[in-house]
């Protein structure tokens, strides 16, 4: 379990052995009906956000599950302008059904595959959503023009060049070596638009 806290970064990591109620550290069981796999335990999962925030958390705790809302740069921006969020991750089968009916309120996937936990989803929402605040970009203008930004019409980034301007005999795009603010910015639309209709 982690925890991202305020417009600067603050992680609490909690491991849910830690706070579990069952004896020697057990956090996970068999599913009901049988089947294969461990799943982790409501039980479990209830202690320690309990342990964490007391009975209301009272902010957004968020289920990393291939069942969940699929990662976009539309959730990243809603999420990193949230004052606290939770990211639930469990290993192998998953969680029990009523951690995700009861004890949070999203479910997030980080794409169409599985994985054997979520920890790796967890860094990669937090890497997200941490590049989102303010300071953690060398300039604030490095987040504006991106791919799946605004600016860019939810669309891919265009290319990028610097020097040398020839290697090999690949030649950077003579626009970009011109001066012309205003034929660079169309062309960088153009581009855009094109790998993103590709």
């Amino acid at each position: 379990m982690a925890a991202v806290l305020g417009t600067e970064l603050e992680l609490r990591l909690l491991n849910y052995r830690d706070t579990t109620p069952l004896r020697n550290g057990q956090v996970d069981d068999e599913p009901y009906g049988g089947g294969a796999g461990m799943l982790l335990r409501v039980d479990v999962v209830a202690a320690a956000l309990d342990a964490a925030y007391g009975d209301e958390p009272g902010h957004r705790v968020i289920a990393l599950t291939p069942q969940g809302r699929q990662l976009d740069q539309e959730l990243v921006e809603e999420l990193a302008a949230e004052e606290h969020v939770t990211l639930l991750s469990a290993r192998f089968e998953g969680f029990d059904e009523r951690v995700a009916e009861h004890l949070t309120t999203d479910a997030v996937s980080i794409g169409p595959y599985v994985l054997s936990g979520g920890e790796l989803p967890a860094m990669v929402l937090l890497d997200a959503i941490a590049r989102r605040l303010p300071g953690a970009l060398g300039s604030e203008e490095s987040g504006l023009e991106e791919s799946f930004s605004a600016e860019l019409e939810g669309g891919l980034e265009y290319p990028h060049y610097t020097r040398p301007a020839e290697f090999r005999g690949w030649h950077v795009p003579e626009v970009l070596l011109s001066g012309d603010h205003g034929r660079i910015e169309e062309w960088r639309r153009e581009q855009s638009r094109a790998r993103t209709a590709s």
